[in-house]
C-alpha cells in the first residue's frame, strides 16, 4: 500500500492505495504552526484509526502547494514509516508532457490531477478543482496538459465577503434553499454556491470554445459536493483523483519495485 498525502493550503489529504483499491482518506488541517513530531502524531492517528499497520505501507508520496511545511510532514512520514517519502517535484517523472510557459510552474496538485485525469478519463478534459482556489486545468485530446485558469475559491469568497460586515458574518457554505433568497444570510448562500456554478459553465463553455470541441469535465477537491450540483453541465465528480495520481505517479518512479 502506498500511503499518498497532498498538502494544500487549507487541508492536507492522505490516503492509502494500492493498484485496484483506495483503502481511506483523512484530511487534517494544513498549519503553519506544526512541527515535525505532531505532524507525525497526525499520520499515526490517521493510520491507527484506520487499522493500518505501517508496515503495510510500502511506499509514500507527497504533492505540496506549501512549501514551508513540505520538509515537515516528509520528515514526519520518515519517522513513522521509516521510509523516504518520493516528493513531487523537478527530476519525478510523470509522463506528462506539459505545454506551459514555465512547465515547472504548474503546481503539484495540478499534475496528479491531470496524471490521473488521463489514465481514467477520456481527453480533451477539464479537470476542476474546488479548494482554497478555484482551478480549471485543460488536457487536450493529445493529453498534453495546456493550460488553464485560477479563481479565488469559494472560502475565499466568503471571507472577502464578510470581511467588513460584522453583520454578514458565520455564513456557512451550504445549498441554498432558493435562488431568489429571502433574508440576507440565505441571498449569501445562493450569491456564493449559484455564482460559483454559474462562473463554472460559463469557463467551461469558454475553453470549449478555445478547443473547439467538447470535453470530459471532472470535478475534485473537498468543496466540490457543494457546488457541481447546482451547476447546468454534466460534470463527474472524482473525490479522489490526486490520490489517484500520486499513486500513478509514484508507480512509474518504482517500476521495479511496485507497490501492489
Amino acid at each position: 500500500m502506498v500511503l499518498a498525502i497532498d498538502i494544500g493550503n487549507t487541508n492536507i489529504v492522505a490516503g492509502g492505495l494500492t493498484r485496484d483499491h483506495i483503502f481511506f482518506t483523512e484530511r487534517i488541517s494544513t498549519l503553519f504552526a506544526k512541527t515535525e513530531l505532531e505532524y507525525a502524531v497526525d499520520i499515526k492517528t490517521i493510520l491507527d484509526l484506520n487499522h493500518v499497520a505501517y508496515s503495510e505501507i510500502t511506499g509514500c508520496i507527497i504533492a505540496s502547494v506549501v512549501p514551508q511545511i513540505t520538509t515537515f510532514v516528509r520528515l514526519a512520514a520518515e519517522k513513522i514509516l521509516d521510509i523516504t517519502p518520493l516528493v513531487l517535484g523537478p527530476g519525478v517523472k510523470t509522463g506528462l508532457n506539459i505545454l506551459m510557459d514555465n512547465p515547472a510552474s504548474v503546481g503539484a496538485d495540478l499534475v496528479a490531477g491531470a496524471v490521473a485525469g488521463i489514465h481514467d478519463y477520456r481527453p480533451p478534459l477539464i479537470i476542476i478543482d474546488l479548494g482554497t482556489a478555484t482551478t480549471l486545468a485543460v488536457v487536450d485530446r493529445n493529453g498534453n496538459y495546456i493550460g488553464g485558469m485560477i479563481m479565488p475559491g469559494i472560502g475565499i469568497s466568503l471571507d472577502a465577503l464578510t470581511a467588513k460586515a460584522s453583520q454578514l458574518s458565520g455564513i456557512g457554505i451550504e445549498p441554498p434553499r432558493r435562488v431568489i433568497s429571502k433574508n440576507t444570510p440565505d441571498s449569501m448562500k445562493s450569491g456564493i454556491v449559484y455564482g460559483t456554478a454559474g462562473a463554472l459553465d460559463g469557463c467551461i463553455e469558454r475553453i470549449e470554445e478555445e478547443l473547439g470541441e467538447k470535453a470530459t469535465i471532472i470535478a475534485t477537491g473537498g468543496l466540490a459536493g457543494s457546488v457541481i450540483p447546482y451547476c447546468r453541465r454534466d460534470i463527474l465528480v472524482d473525490e479522489e483523483l490526486l490520490l489517484k495520481g500520486l499513486y500513478l505517479i509514484y508507480e512509474k518512479n518504482n517500476a521495479k519495485n511496485p507497490a501492489g
